[in-house]
């Protein structure tokens, strides 16, 4: 009887927008023209696609934190700041979906210091970490099948330790159902 005081809620963000698709050519000023012959009417959906789209990122509550102060992977394989980011799109009584999801990078590390961007460094040896590496990839592969991974983690640079931990971690996993992409955004700014 208490189910009247719980409200759900989720840390995140919503928003849903109609988006109308206008495929015409002419400019407004010849749709008005006296030229213009008039037009049977037809029905929007036809000309003007009516487009129902919906983002929605829930972030979890494990692992949550600032970022610098909260990284890496648990003893239960959650990542911190763990973000699953949902895009719908509803358009002539279909819905389409895509999800994405972000996290720390799945492995013991930490950043040490208050200053901005400090050193990472490992905070647990490869062998501590396949446990909770598998644990994370279990339950991905468990809610979504199959995933594609992409590593942005600088590859040259200071961040190069976190992305061949990670790197070593998915070869130890060697599960078909994961594929791994390296996109080192620095390089292309």
């Amino acid at each position: 009887e208490v189910d009247f005081w719980i409200i759900p809620i989720i840390q995140g963000f919503v928003q849903i927008e109609e988006l109308v698709v206008n495929y015409s050519e002419s400019s407004d000023d010849d749709k008005s023209s006296p030229e213009t012959p008039p037009q049977e009417p037809c029905c929007v959906d036809d000309v003007h696609p009516a487009f129902l789209v919906a983002l929605v990122s829930r972030r979890s509550r494990h692992r949550a934190g600032m970022r610098y102060k909260r990284r890496g992977v648990d003893k239960n394989g959650n990542v911190a700041n763990y973000v699953e980011t949902e895009q719908l799109i509803h358009v002539h009584n279909h819905t389409l979906s895509y999800i994405q999801t972000r996290g720390s990078v799945p492995v013991f590390w930490s950043q040490v210091g208050y200053r901005y961007n400090p050193r990472p460094r490992l905070d647990k040896s490869e062998n501590e970490t396949v446990s909770c590496f598998r644990a994370h990839f279990e339950e991905q592969l468990k809610n979504y099948k199959k995933q594609v991974i992409i590593n942005l983690v600088d590859q040259t640079g200071r961040e190069k330790i976190i992305g061949d931990a990670y790197l070593k971690q998915v070869l130890l996993y060697n599960n078909a159902n994961l594929t791994y992409v390296s996109f080192d955004f620095h390089e292309h700014w």
